[in-house]
């Protein structure tokens, strides 16, 4: 699927987008580089030169620079689904929570102090 195809169906919610079939497929390349990381020596490549690793997976410009960015609600907006996603951010040093702060707009301290209270979203 090409960057030109219509978008995939969302909610309405801001930042909040449905991992249907049509983001599955326009994801697929980011997701397949993020499985990769489950072996050391990928992990490695990848912190040697990103750039071309990405490159070795085809992954859009935008796709490409949502990673440089670290941008992680840009990238599941492109298809990236969270639970390989994390597979960079534990390659680039970026935890569940960093990750979560960032895509709520908040501090790790903040998004944190939210994570103590009961039925916490």
């Amino acid at each position: 699927m090409t960057d030109a195809s219509p978008p995939p169906r969302d909610w309405g919610i801001d930042g909040t987008y449905v991992f249907d079939g049509d983001r599955s497929r326009r994801g697929y390349p980011v997701n397949k580089l993020c499985m990769s990381l489950t072996r050391s020596e990928n992990r490695e490549r990848f912190r040697q030169d990103e750039e071309a690793y990405m490159a070795s997976f085809g992954l859009s410009e935008p796709q490409k620079q949502a990673i440089r960015d670290r941008d992680w609600l840009e990238l599941v907006r492109l298809g990236g689904n969270i639970y390989y996603m994390i597979k960079i951010g534990a390659t680039v040093g970026a935890g569940l929570y960093t990750m979560g702060a960032q895509m709520r707009g908040q501090s790790l301290d903040e998004f944190l102090a939210t994570r103590q209270d009961k039925g916490a979203v």
